[in-house]
């Protein structure tokens, strides 16, 4: 489905399209912005209501939701697993290939977003993915 064009749509679905394609991190930009993107045109006003819930949650548990690295809670709204489901189904293979169509997203380990490269080997002594060493207060 192309790009819904901005100005055709009512300012509800203009202001929504803004904020999934503009969270404050680019993989989140990607994530919820593409599936808004393909859907907004069809959703409901009552899926609008959802979006605009969910919108609203921090944009760490939406990464960690979305990609797979948290377990979604038990309670979650519909609309979030149905963008968790766009982002996995959409999520190169382990192997690092991408999807037959659409841009590569996050793999559902994260991987994409941390920029590890699973076929890399160990990392160096020490060092643990995700680990900075600015981090690290030297005596």
């Amino acid at each position: 489905m192309p790009d819904p064009d901005p100005d055709a749509l009512d300012p509800r679905r203009r202001r929504l399209l803004f904020r999934a394609t503009h969270r404050g991190t680019h993989e989140n930009d990607l994530m919820i912005g593409g599936f808004v993107q393909a859907h907004l045109a069809e959703f409901s006003p009552g899926e609008l209501d959802a979006l605009e819930t969910l919108l609203e949650q921090p944009e760490t548990d939406l990464a960690d939701w979305l990609t797979g690295r948290v377990t979604l809670p038990p309670d979650s709204p519909p609309m979030l697993r149905r963008i968790r489901a766009s982002v996995l189904a959409a999520a190169p293979s382990r192997s690092g290939a991408a999807p037959a169509s659409g841009p590569a997203l996050p793999s559902a380990d994260g991987a994409a977003i941390l920029g590890s490269n699973p076929g890399a080997g160990p990392s160096p002594a020490g060092i643990r993915p995700g680990h900075d060493r600015r981090d690290e207060v030297s005596a």
